[in-house]
Order: structure tokens, then C-alpha cells, then sequence
């Protein structure tokens, strides 16, 4: 069966550029061993300061541009590929990238997107963007769904995280980028109500028939959620002795092995209980946890990043890593970066048995000095074959066609509210917070006093 190969990273870049020489060769030595991915999706949070993030447009292009220069160097120094990057959407703080192989750029058929913020007022501090794309498979189109997002923080926030998902299910609603451009599900139902023959699909919506819209979860589509999802392995914040028996490397067996540490895994827990991240599951952790690393951690990967380019440009091999963990000591060391995913459905295993998801590699890449975060990399292997419409008695109970929670029908207002909040943050985070800004306002006060200046020496003549 012919296979599509997505490789999907999630970063919280901690508000400061990516170094781009640094995050390439981390993916390089991750992907040499396999095969060049059809598809790179990038979900990224905390991409920008508050002010450039909230603002968007040119303020967010260097940070991005960073990225998408990473990713150009992986793709040559592995050499068998290039990357066309071919869509960014972002909800605030929290953006979706995604590339392209050159060779398979026309495969790109159909596009989807979507956004909600969940953080103060429903801001984009915290939140979720979605890119559902319509990709060539032979003669047919196969669906997939990329989520990123960003959950609240904090050790004792769990049930807001499980408030967070609940309202990323009902904000987060896919409309399309191109209305020339739409998937046979949308423009049937674009045809139904144009003729009248049909109800919209969200009650109560007033949306035209050109913007119909659909949720997370659809029966079609693969689905994919990668993020900075916060939740931690305590409910409480470390006391001053706590770090003493943190992870640090040592076989299994050891008591400081990570693996114990796993065991209190928050949304592990959740996840069992049905109270989040409903139907997703997710590849065996074999790697430590990816937050919180202290400065002096941070401040340790920079010499690395340095003695690495250095012997790069004399043509020697990198050093390995210190073996030290270096944890900050005021939070619990957690995996809060994580992708997820959705199995094949009942209905399609049920008419092809050899219709499987294959996990190629699931793994931390190495810490960074501009992020006390690790990034997470999840490379998998797709049958190149749309889901098919599922059958009644065998999709019953599916979260696919029963989403747990139903689609707001004033998504839209809100967020366009939500949005005028964060541009009024943004300008004033950018006139309080950055010297830019600060310049600015410099200038205008200047100006102002200037042409008072000279008003009034015009009026005493």
C-alpha cells in the first residue's frame, strides 16, 4: 500500500528567535536515518513576544522567517529534498507552519482553517490554530487535520485544561482558504443550501453558503494535535527538596529514571478518565520529560550550540551533550509537549485490514538556549487512501461523527471579539514593552511639542 510520511514538531520557542543553524541540525541528526517526509507541519507557541504575536502581519515575519530558514537548511544538508512552505496561520502566540516537498506541491488540492483563543478574554496568549488540508491520493483526496495549541499553565490547572480543550473543540471551526477550493463535503452542502434544500450546519448561524464551516473532529479526516499542552506529573508546586530525586539519566531500574516519573503523567490520568483529548492517543514516551530546564541549563546548551559550530566549521564532529539534567526548582519536570493523534476508524479497518498508522520515530530533540522548553518530534507513516463516509452501525459512539462537545454558533463573534481585544494589547504592549514602540512614542511627543512650539510662536507675531 503506497504511504504518505508527515513529520509534525511542536516547539514553545519562549518568545525569542530560533537560532536557525541550531534547530536544523537537530532535525538533521533526527531524520538521517529515515525517509524524507511528504509533509513538515511546525506548531509552535509563545513564537513572539506579546506585543509582535498580538499584533501579527510584519511584526510576526522575522521570527517566522527564522523557521522557515531552519527548515530550508535541514532539507539541504539531508539533500534529497526541498521545502516549499505553502500556508502559516496563527492565533496569537500560537502559529501552524506547514511545508511542503517541492515534488508534491500539486497535491496540495484543498485547504481548511481555523482559530480560537483561550487565554485572558479569550486572547491569543494561550490557544489553537488547525489546518485541514485535501491532499492528492491517486484519483481520490485523502483528509488531514493538523492542530496546534497551547494550554493553560501551572501544576494546579488541570481542570482548566480540560476547559481549554472543551473550548478549542467548540471555537476551533475550519472554513476555507480558497471558496474555488473546497472539499465535496463543503460544496455539497454549499449546493443543499444554496437551493434551499438544507439547513446551515451550525444552528443559528448566519453564515453564507460560501462559508460553511466544520469542527476538530469530522468523519473523513485524519487528525493530528501537537502542542505545548501543559499538563504536568504534580498538583502542586515543588517543595525546596523535591528536585534532589528528579529524572536525570540512569537505567530503568534506577529510582531517579524517568519512567517513575511518567507513572504520575497528568494527562495520562485525564486522557483515562475520558476528561480530555477525547479519542487521541499517542506513541510511547522513551524520552524525559521537556520542561521545565532552569537558565543555567539553557545558558549550558549555548555553550554546546557554540563548541558545535565551531568544530562543524573545522570540519570535525560535534561533541555529545552533557549528561546532566539541568531542571529549574521551582517547577515539577513535565512533559508538556506532546502530539497526539487519531487512530483509523472502525469503517476503514473493518473494509481494509492492512489500513494502519505507523509510528517511525517519537522523541524529544535536544534543549535549546533560546527555550527552557524541549521541542517534540513525531515522524509516522499514512495509508495514501482517504477515510471513507462511515456506515451507521459500525460508527455509532465514534468520536469522529460525536464530537464530545457541539460547535459554538457564535464562534465567530467571539473571536472577531477576542480579536480587537488582542490588537488594542498588542499596541499597547508594543508602545510599553519594546523599545521600538517606546521610539515611536518618543517621536510623536517630540513632534508634538514641536509643532505646539511653533503654533504658539505664530500666534504671539
Amino acid at each position: 500500500m503506497a504511504n504518505i510520511k508527515p513529520l509534525i514538531v511542536t516547539f514553545n520557542c519562549g518568545r525569542e528567535l530560533v537560532k536557525p543553524d541550531v534547530f536544523s541540525r537537530h532535525l538533521v541528526t533526527t531524520l538521517c536515518d529515515h525517509p524524507s517526509p511528504e509533509l513538515i507541519i511546525l506548531s509552535l507557541q509563545e513564537v513572539a513576544p506579546i506585543a509582535y504575536a498580538f499584533l501579527g502581519g510584519p511584526f510576526l515575519v522575522p521570527y517566522l522567517d527564522q523557521l522557515r530558514h531552519a527548515v530550508d537548511l535541514a532539507a539541504k544538508a539531508l539533500g534529497d529534498a526541498r521545502y516549499i512552505s505553502f500556508i502559516t496561520r496563527n492565533v496569537g502566540m500560537t502559529v501552524i507552519m506547514a511545508f511542503v516537498q517541492e515534488d508534491f506541491s500539486g497535491h496540495i488540492r484543498w485547504m481548511e482553517t481555523g482559530g480560537v483563543g483561550i487565554g485572558v478574554q479569550e486572547m491569543g496568549n494561550k490557544g489553537a490554530v488547525g489546518l485541514r488540508v485535501g491532499y492528492a491520493a491517486g484519483d481520490e483526496t485523502m483528509e488531514m487535520t493538523f492542530v496546534a495549541a497551547h494550554l493553560a499553565p501551572m501544576e494546579d490547572a488541570v481542570e482548566r485544561r480540560n476547559e481549554d480543550w472543551k473550548d478549542i473543540i467548540k471555537g476551533l471551526v475550519f472554513t476555507p482558504v480558497d471558496h474555488k477550493a473546497v472539499r465535496v463535503a463543503t460544496r455539497a452542502q454549499t449546493r443543499r443550501v444554496a437551493n434551499g434544500e438544507d439547513e446551515p450546519l451550525l444552528p443559528g448561524s448566519t453564515d453564507s453558503a460560501s462559508e460553511l464551516t466544520s469542527g476538530i473532529y469530522t468523519p473523513t479526516s485524519y487528525l493530528f494535535l501537537a502542542g505545548d499542552l501543559n499538563y504536568r506529573t504534580c498538583a502542586t508546586k515543588p517543595s525546596p527538596d523535591d528536585h534532589t530525586a528528579w529524572p536525570q539519566p540512569a537505567k530503568v531500574t534506577h529510582p531517579q529514571h524517568y519512567s517513575n516519573l511518567l507513572r504520575v503523567d497528568q494527562l495520562a490520568t485525564e486522557k483515562k478518565a475520558n476528561r480530555t483529548l477525547h479519542g487521541l492517543e499517542e506513541a510511547a514516551i522513551d524520552f524525559p520529560p521537556t520542561y521545565k530546564y532552569s537558565d543555567v541549563g539553557r545558558m549550558h546548551a549555548g555553550r554546546i550550540e557554540q563548541l558545535v559550530a565551531l568544530r562543524s566549521s573545522q570540519g570535525r564532529e560535534a561533541q555529545p551533550q552533557g549528561q546532566e539534567w539541568l531542571w529549574a526548582k521551582h517547577r515539577w519536570p513535565s512533559w508538556c509537549d506532546r502530539i497526539l493523534y487519531l487512530d483509523i476508524p472502525t469503517w476503514m479497518k473493518s473494509k481494509d485490514p492492512t489500513a494502519q498508522i505507523q509510528i517511525i520515530k517519537y522523541t524529544a530533540l535536544p534543549l535549546m538556549s533560546t527555550s527552557d522548553h524541549r521541542p517534540v518530534m513525531l515522524s509516522l507513516s499514512l495509508p495514501l487512501k482517504p477515510i471513507p463516509p462511515p456506515t451507521d452501525e459500525i460508527a455509532n459512539g465514534d468520536v469522529r461523527v460525536k464530537p464530545p462537545f457541539p460547535i459554538d454558533p457564535n464562534w465567530r463573534e467571539r473571536r472577531a471579539t477576542a480579536r480587537r481585544k488582542e490588537l488594542v494589547v498588542g499596541l499597547g504592549s508594543y508602545f510599553a514593552l519594546t523599545w521600538e514602540g517606546r521610539g515611536v512614542l518618543f517621536a510623536i511627543l517630540v513632534g508634538a511639542l514641536g509643532g505646539w512650539a511653533v503654533i504658539r510662536s505664530m500666534l504671539e507675531m
